[in-house]
């Protein structure tokens, strides 16, 4: 069992650091029994359980002892007594199962209207909503893009977080945790947030909105809605546990959809209940209030856009979610009421230039995202120490701006680094990436958003977008990364 002539150390139970001589000590001092010996020196105990070390104990000890092995014996063995295969415990977990699938509150309604769906944060939502005779998702998503810039759609929202944040200190520490003050914002107003991390980079965006002088509701990104909900725990409980504050995750309670497009006060009024005012001077840009629909059932209306058209959500409990798309769709019917989904949202932000998943990476700050106006001067905030390093800020560093092809025909890839005209496409030579791209029906052509050096004073200029990956070299022209309606004249409407 071992070899005895060896003045060494003979190592017995590698986890435990057992040897052959620390199971002789056992025996001259009499703890002779299997189970006496496995107590006193731990021989066995690690994660293996003894399977790698027993058998050659146990053979020692019965020499030791001068016993045969069947009458030295075993320890008693814990479950599971043969060892568990992996494939048994993960086997199940693959394709669909490998992680659960949330279903949004209109999914069943989806389904019927024949979406095709795509995963975005464990949800299932719709991409978009073909029609018959569309035989390509591009004709799909043009139509649903031009139905919301010229009529009325609706989109379900339901998947973003949703943080109920009320106590006393609420606005105190809603200060703390965005790069803008909270505290200020009125009641019945609604402010654009960003979240930075310690190190300064942007960490998440999106909006808080105060239904009461101790009580906001704060939205996230679908991904991150988990992330954010931890990440403001924690400072809660560890980094600020004096104030008065509570948290509460709301975004399973909630169903919200998105009003979108010229003629979405119009469907609203329909929709809401009578004794509510909505008008653009009642109800204005940014606004958020307490409504009813259908006959006295609570409901929040927030006046938020991220297509850049009139918009509207409108939220309430989860369990009436089915039934209010469908009062929607039935209200707007005769409006041309479109349903559009992730593919559309997404070209239409990129038509407006605003920063999501894509730009927002990790990599990134206020000072890149064209948001440096947003970081509060009179106050502190995770991430404004390192916020201001000289990196982050520096005036040649890069910016966040929109891009068009120079050939109106030519296809834009995300991915693509900008290079100068006449440089060659070497790292040295590397001015920025393509960070979004799509096709834009409202334009024509394929546009993009990036993020280039000194991106602010070229406007105007013209460099190559070079993609070594597709195989697709393009020259761009920089432009402001809003394409659609800058002055906003539409979503104030």
């Amino acid at each position: 069992w071992h070899v005895a002539e060896s003045h060494g150390r003979a190592w017995l139970d590698l986890q435990n650091d057992v040897t052959v001589k620390d199971v002789a000590l056992a025996v001259r001092e009499n703890f002779r029994s299997v189970e006496h010996l496995k107590r006193y020196t731990t021989l066995g105990m690690a994660t293996d359980q003894g399977r790698t070390a027993n058998v050659n104990a146990i053979g020692i000890l019965a020499a030791l002892t001068g016993r045969s092995i069947a009458e030295t014996g075993t320890t008693i063995y814990r479950p599971p007594y043969t060892p568990v295969p992996i494939a048994a415990l993960a086997g199940r977990a693959r394709g669909p199962d490998f992680r659960p699938r949330r279903l949004p509150p209109s999914h069943r309604w989806a389904e019927e209207q024949g979406a095709v769906f795509t995963e975005a944060g464990l949800w299932m939502r719709a991409q978009w909503f073909p029609r018959p005779g569309e035989r390509h998702w591009r004709q799909s998503v043009d139509r649903e893009v031009r139905a919301v810039r010229e009529g009325v759609g609706v989109c379900d929202v339901s998947t973003l977080g949703k943080i109920d944040v009320k106590g006393r200190d609420a606005g105190a520490f809603l200060d703390r945790i965005y790069t803008n003050m909270m505290s200020t914002l009125k009641v019945g107003r609604v402010r654009y947030g960003l979240m930075l991390r310690e190190d300064g980079h942007a960490y998440d965006d999106g909006t808080a909105a105060r239904l009461g002088e101790q009580h906001y509701v704060v939205t996230t990104t679908t991904a991150n809605a988990g992330l954010v909900f931890q990440r403001m725990e924690f400072a809660r409980q560890c980094l600020w546990p004096d104030m008065d504050v509570h948290l509460v995750s709301t975004t399973d309670a909630w169903a919200q959809f998105s009003i979108a497009g010229p003629r979405a006060r119009e469907l609203l009024m329909r929709v809401i209940d009578e004794d509510h005012d909505i008008s653009n001077a009642a109800f204005p840009f940014m606004a958020c209030g307490e409504v009813t629909v259908a006959g006295g059932h609570p409901a929040r209306l927030f006046r938020i856009s991220f297509s850049g058209e009139l918009a509207y959500e409108l939220a309430v409990p989860a369990r009436w979610g089915d039934a209010l798309v469908r009062l929607i769709m039935a209200r707007g019917a005769d409006l041309g009421i479109t349903p559009y989904g992730t593919e559309a949202l997404g070209v239409m932000r990129i038509e407006k230039g605003h920063a999501a998943g894509n730009e927002i990476n990790g990599q990134t700050c206020a000072h890149h995202l064209g948001l440096a106006r947003m970081l509060s001067a009179g106050k502190d905030f995770i991430g404004r120490a390192l916020a201001g390093r000289d990196e982050l800020v520096r005036a040649d560093g890069i910016r966040l701006m929109g891009f068009r092809p120079v050939d109106r025909t030519a296809t834009l890839t995300a991915g693509a680094h900008f290079i100068a005209r006449g440089a060659e496409a070497v790292m040295d030579n590397d001015e920025g990436w393509m960070s979004s791209v799509a096709f834009s029906p409202t334009l024509g052509h394929s546009i993009g958003l990036g993020f280039i050096a000194r991106g602010a004073e070229r406007v105007g200029e013209v460099v190559r977008a070079v993609d070594f990956v597709r195989d697709n070299t393009q020259e761009v022209e920089i432009v402001p990364p809003c394409f659609i309606d800058p002055e906003g004249e539409r979503m104030r409407g």
